[in-house]
Protein backbone atom coordinates (compact mmCIF):
# COMPACT_ATOMS: atom_id res chain seq x y z
CA UNK A 1 0.00 0.00 0.00
CA UNK A 2 1.33 2.92 -0.88
CA UNK A 3 -0.88 5.81 0.24
CA UNK A 4 0.01 5.01 4.15
CA UNK A 5 3.63 6.43 3.39
CA UNK A 6 2.60 9.12 1.37
CA UNK A 7 -0.22 10.16 4.32
CA UNK A 8 2.33 9.21 6.90
CA UNK A 9 5.35 11.94 4.96
CA UNK A 10 2.23 14.88 5.05
CA UNK A 11 1.68 14.20 8.68
CA UNK A 12 5.40 14.49 9.23
CA UNK A 13 5.83 17.72 7.24
CA UNK A 14 2.27 19.00 8.32
CA UNK A 15 2.55 18.35 12.63
CA UNK A 16 5.29 20.54 13.40
CA UNK A 17 3.83 23.66 11.02
CA UNK A 18 0.50 22.89 12.70
CA UNK A 19 2.00 22.84 16.26
CA UNK A 20 4.12 26.50 16.18
CA UNK A 21 1.21 27.98 13.95
CA UNK A 22 -1.11 27.29 16.72
CA UNK A 23 1.31 28.10 19.91
CA UNK A 24 1.79 31.95 18.20
CA UNK A 25 -1.94 31.77 18.09
CA UNK A 26 -2.55 30.12 21.50
CA UNK A 27 0.00 32.48 23.15
CA UNK A 28 -2.14 35.68 22.38
CA UNK A 29 -5.00 34.76 24.59
CA UNK A 30 -5.55 35.50 28.30
CA UNK A 31 -6.43 31.67 29.38
CA UNK A 32 -3.46 29.93 28.36
CA UNK A 33 -3.28 25.89 27.56
CA UNK A 34 -1.33 23.38 25.62
CA UNK A 35 -1.94 21.54 22.57
CA UNK A 36 -1.83 17.70 23.43
CA UNK A 37 -0.53 15.04 21.73
CA UNK A 38 -3.72 12.96 21.36
CA UNK A 39 -4.99 15.72 18.85
CA UNK A 40 -2.24 15.03 16.21
CA UNK A 41 -2.87 11.64 16.64
CA UNK A 42 -6.12 11.77 16.23
CA UNK A 43 -5.50 13.86 13.05
CA UNK A 44 -3.41 11.34 11.87
CA UNK A 45 -5.60 8.46 12.16
CA UNK A 46 -8.59 10.67 10.51
CA UNK A 47 -6.75 11.53 7.59
CA UNK A 48 -5.34 8.16 7.48
CA UNK A 49 -8.41 6.32 7.67
CA UNK A 50 -10.40 8.49 4.99
CA UNK A 51 -6.90 8.27 2.00
CA UNK A 52 -8.05 4.17 2.79
CA UNK A 53 -11.72 4.87 2.46
CA UNK A 54 -11.28 6.64 -1.04
CA UNK A 55 -9.04 4.37 -2.42
CA UNK A 56 -10.78 1.19 -1.39
CA UNK A 57 -14.21 2.87 -2.28
CA UNK A 58 -12.18 3.60 -6.08
CA UNK A 59 -10.98 0.70 -6.11
CA UNK A 60 -14.21 -1.19 -5.71
CA UNK A 61 -16.19 0.98 -8.18
CA UNK A 62 -13.39 0.29 -10.76
CA UNK A 63 -13.64 -3.68 -9.87
CA UNK A 64 -17.17 -3.67 -10.57
CA UNK A 65 -17.51 -1.17 -13.95
CA UNK A 66 -18.61 -3.53 -16.59
CA UNK A 67 -15.06 -3.06 -19.07
CA UNK A 68 -17.86 -3.16 -22.23
CA UNK A 69 -19.67 0.09 -21.12
CA UNK A 70 -16.33 1.90 -21.40
CA UNK A 71 -15.29 0.41 -24.56
CA UNK A 72 -18.73 1.54 -26.10
CA UNK A 73 -17.67 5.44 -24.81
CA UNK A 74 -13.98 5.21 -26.12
Amino acid sequence: MFIIPVVALAFIIASPLAWYGMNLWLRNFAYQTDIKWWVFAFAAALSALIAFATISFQSVKAALMNPVKSLKIE
